[in-house]
């Protein structure tokens, strides 16, 4: 295939919603490209864009403006990625560039107001004093020597998250309630101890209270200091010893993994679970739980490390995981209710596109299950026979009802398709006629009965040049299959279109006719073809030799058009 076909085929997924396939014809097309091409960047761009994965959007879009920088849509994209990643000032400066390109760009006006309008929303937030916390232009580095963050700092994530703390306060407010971490960041920054016990409150003697006042208390048993209550601390508390040896009963475990060797590989994983709870662990066993085929124990490990992450805060995205886990085991199961049920948990603790396109297609798989569960065919004909009695009655709603029931009870057979087609085009709904007719002929190309319902509907719409191309068709399935059983109404449907489609106007003389009929695009079309013209000047000077150029069946066609527009006339 060209790249102008997958960028149709993207096109369509597109207007479909379906962005993940958008995504992949749209890659395809690229790959096809001789030369590289601004458009099919920018149409992969917005296919990233709508599935929020913004900095992939923001990738194309620079690979866009790079093609052809002088094209405004290319500057929207990557403005709309900037926008969506929270840059606004980048944001802002690329729809500026577009306004430069194109000023009456509608999409860059009303991308620049949304911008700025989040610039309002954005500095009216208060940043609860995290502006001068998170101002020093060394606190990246001061943060990776500090021995209490420098383990988290090693997290590229969560640096980012510091540094859109440092350029936004306002808008990166909120991230401290969905990353423990960052609150451990904020309190090295105040100089807190988090691991510290607090210290006993003791009472210090007022210097200057006057020493008359002094009292001599009673004296009395010393009281037992009661222990101080524990923390509610975020992870458990081990040794690095012992989380240095998890993580090497881990790396092991994943060697065993890759080379397939899953109990193995699940010894190692329970050796690091016990030395160390961080349920990461569990989420890898459970892996190889399932790669083993053991999808109960699979879900009990994931249960297991959902309920454990809880209860000592584990980081939302680990919990994500072990709900797509136990989404893609219950998938394998075949129980697409459950998978679906988990795969939405999964989107509400961290939300990736990955399994977003995994819920999206297991709702539709759910959808094809529950038709496929319908089909009957015995049913179907109880409706086929039933919607013939209320189309004999001309009960035409009735009919449609009946038939709608035929197709739900045999989706296959193209004759449910048909008779709906029938029904509807009484009730005058003509292009749903056309769409079941098309949808009949899809199911069995060889049902001529469906052409001649279409082109019977096409005409009522009045649209002659895609009747005629209709029962074209009919014709040469009908000679191929049919042995020309229904050429006789073929041809009298096609006459009658032709003679509506070139008749006289009310109160036009024949020239006059003759003249609009000349300027028909098909007529004008069939007599510039170099071909037509040589075959009619043959024709003027020896008109038997017509009928042998009428063997040929695309010749055929047109001259069967000229004889309708009255350009040849036979006797």
């Amino acid at each position: 295939m060209s790249a102008e076909e997958f960028k149709a085929q993207g096109n369509q997924y597109f207007a479909a919603k379906d962005f993940t396939k958008a995504i992949e014809y749209f890659t395809k097309a690229i790959e096809a490209s001789p030369t590289p091409n601004h458009v099919l960047y920018s149409n992969r761009s917005a296919s990233y864009a709508s599935l929020k994965n913004f900095k992939k959007a923001l990738e194309d879009a620079e690979e866009c403006v790079k093609v052809n920088d002088s094209w405004a849509k290319g500057y929207n994209r990557v403005a709309s990625a900037q926008h969506g990643l929270g840059n606004l000032d980048e944001a802002k400066t690329s729809y500026k560039k577009a306004l430069e390109l194109d000023s009456n760009n509608a999409m860059a006006k009303d991308g620049l107001k949304s911008v700025e309008d989040s610039e309002r929303s954005r500095n009216s937030q208060p940043d609860m004093g995290l502006g001068a916390m998170f101002s020093d232009p060394n606190l990246i580095t001061n943060l990776k020597n500090n021995p209490k963050t420098s383990e988290l700092m090693k997290d590229p994530e969560l640096v980012q998250k510091v540094v859109n703390m440092q350029t936004n306060p306002q808008a990166n407010a909120t991230q401290f309630l969905s990353d423990p971490r960052l609150m451990t960041i904020m309190a090295t920054l105040m100089g807190i101890d988090m691991d510290a016990p607090e210290p006993p409150q003791q009472q210090q003697p007022s210097q200057s209270a006057p020493k008359s006042e002094t009292k001599q208390e009673p004296k009395s048993e010393p009281k037992k200091e009661s222990a101080p209550e524990p923390k509610d601390v975020e992870m458990e508390d081990v040794s690095s010893s012992s989380k240095a040896d998890a993580d090497a009963a881990k790396a092991e475990g994943n060697k065993l993994y890759k080379s397939k060797k899953f109990d193995e590989a699940i010894e190692q994983y329970n050796k690091a679970w016990e030395s160390h709870n961080d349920i990461t662990y569990l989420n890898n066993r459970a892996a190889a739980e399932y790669e083993k085929g053991d999808y109960d124990t699979a879900i009990k490990t994931c249960e297991t490390a959902i309920e454990q992450g809880r209860e000592v805060r584990a980081d939302y995205k680990l919990i994500a995981k072990s709900f797509a886990r136990l989404g893609n085991t219950y998938l394998k199961k075949n129980d697409l209710q459950s998978a679906v049920k988990y795969f939405d948990k999964s989107l509400t603790e961290h939300r990736t596109p990955d399994i977003l396109n995994k819920l999206r297609a297991t709702q539709r798989d759910i959808k094809i299950q529950e038709a496929l569960s319908y089909v009957d065919p015995e049913k179907a004909e109880e409706a086929r026979l039933q919607g013939k009695e209320y189309f004999t009655k001309g009960d035409w709603p009735n009919a449609v009802k009946a038939y709608t029931e035929m197709v739900k009870r045999a989706p296959e057979d193209a004759r449910g398709y048909s008779n709906r087609a029938a029904a509807l085009a009484k009730l005058m709904s003509f292009p749903d006629a056309v769409q079941d007719c098309n949808k009949a002929i899809e199911k069995d190309p060889s049902f001529i009965r469906a052409y001649i319902r279409k082109a019977n509907a096409q005409l009522a719409m009045r649209e002659y040049s895609q009747v005629m191309e209709t029962l074209n068709i009919a014709r040469e399935k009908d000679l191929e299959v049919g042995e020309g059983k229904n050429v006789s109404e073929i041809d009298q449907l096609f006459n009658k279109a032709s003679s509506q489609r070139f008749q006289a106007l009310e109160g036009e003389t024949p020239e006059q006719t003759m003249e609009r009929v000349s300027r028909d695009p098909e007529i004008v079309g069939i007599l510039q073809d170099p071909v037509m013209q040589g075959i009619l000047g043959q024709a003027r000077e020896n008109p038997a030799a017509l009928q042998d150029h009428m063997r040929n069946p695309e010749v055929s066609k047109k001259i069967n058009m000229l004889i309708a527009a009255g350009v040849i006339r036979t006797r």
